[in-house]
């Protein structure tokens, strides 16, 4: 074991008690927490910053308020309702379509009106909130996968997460739906995290279930060589992030819809760590060279071309 530390200490591979001691608890203050662990007030606060996140159709907190919920769907046919509070994908109910008055989920089940009710009325309670606390349920608009994604994608819509230490992105990936993680972007369902060149938007190689791979589990299509979408617009609201929370090191995770482009959908304060793997490459060497700059200066377009120059 401590040979295996050892080597991949050489390697430059960030353990979680390094990240923990050396960058989270040293770059963000406490007073930024609150701003990313209610996806609410992120959502909120991006909206007030003209920063593009997916529509806000309203918001449950009471459960006097789902006695509403039927006026806030408004008769939509596509949303997704989501915990303030959850992480790593749970809780999230993405409805696709309607079959007369019923609700149709991605997989074909359909669910009624109750059945939402019931789901937000769960939210509320906080079995999805971190630490079981009382959340709140947030009703928003089903991001639309762009054609470009789909291919690669499950019946889900794909994320790309940027870490981005002081300002500048350092190391990125894109998580990709597939039928192990039930259309879901997470790693720990079964996801396919696939390392992006962050000079260029271009994916490299995958990784799966702790493997290696070159092809998508599901489609077998080939995961190193697809051209991200709107890169270079993706690198700036990532570096946005930093004047929005005031977080020195965080993961962004940004989703690609076909009609509004590039959308911010989370930000998170304890980003994982499993974009090492995703990029076979560790973090360390990474972080120290933004580190080396006694300031890091100019505005997020600056940073996310220092950002290019630095690791393309």
């Amino acid at each position: 074991m401590l040979l295996t530390w050892r080597r991949l200490e050489r390697k430059g591979v960030l353990g979680i008690n390094a990240r923990n001691h050396a960058y989270v608890m040293r770059y963000n203050p406490r007073h930024s927490y609150p701003l990313v662990d209610d996806k609410l007030k992120t959502k909120r606060l991006a909206i007030a910053a003209g920063i593009a996140v997916p529509e806000l159709f309203g918001a449950v907190s009471t459960p006097h308020d789902l006695t509403h919920l039927a006026d806030i769907l408004g008769g939509r046919h596509q949303f997704v309702i989501k915990p303030a509070h959850g992480s790593g994908g749970e809780g999230v109910l993405v409805i696709d379509g309607m079959r007369k008055d019923l609700y149709v989920k991605p997989d074909g089940r359909a669910l009624t009106l109750d059945d939402i009710t019931y789901h937000a009325s769960n939210i509320l309670s906080g079995i999805y909130s971190l630490g079981g606390l009382a959340d709140k349920a947030m009703i928003e608009y089903k991001v639309c996968v762009d054609s470009i994604l789909a291919p690669v994608s499950y019946r889900g819509v794909p994320d790309i997460r940027l870490l981005v230490f002081r300002g500048v992105p350092v190391m990125a990936m894109i998580r990709l739906p597939t039928r192990d993680s039930d259309g879901k972007a997470n790693l720990h369902q079964g996801a396919v995290g696939v390392g992006i060149d962050l000079a260029t938007g271009v994916t490299t190689e995958g990784v799966w279930r702790n493997r290696v791979v070159s092809e998508h589990p599901d489609f077998g299509v080939q995961l190193p060589g697809l051209q991200i979408p709107a890169w270079d617009k993706m690198l700036t609201l990532g570096a946005r992030c930093f004047e929005l929370t005031g977080l020195g090191y965080m993961g962004v995770d940004i989703v690609l819809d076909q009609t509004f482009g590039p959308l911010i959908l989370e930000i998170n304060a304890r980003p994982g760590l499993a974009i090492q793997i995703a990029n076979q490459q560790g973090l360390r060497r990474r972080l120290e060279m933004v580190e080396a700059f006694e300031t890091v200066t100019g505005d997020a377009e600056a940073r996310a071309q220092l950002c290019r120059e630095l690791f393309g």
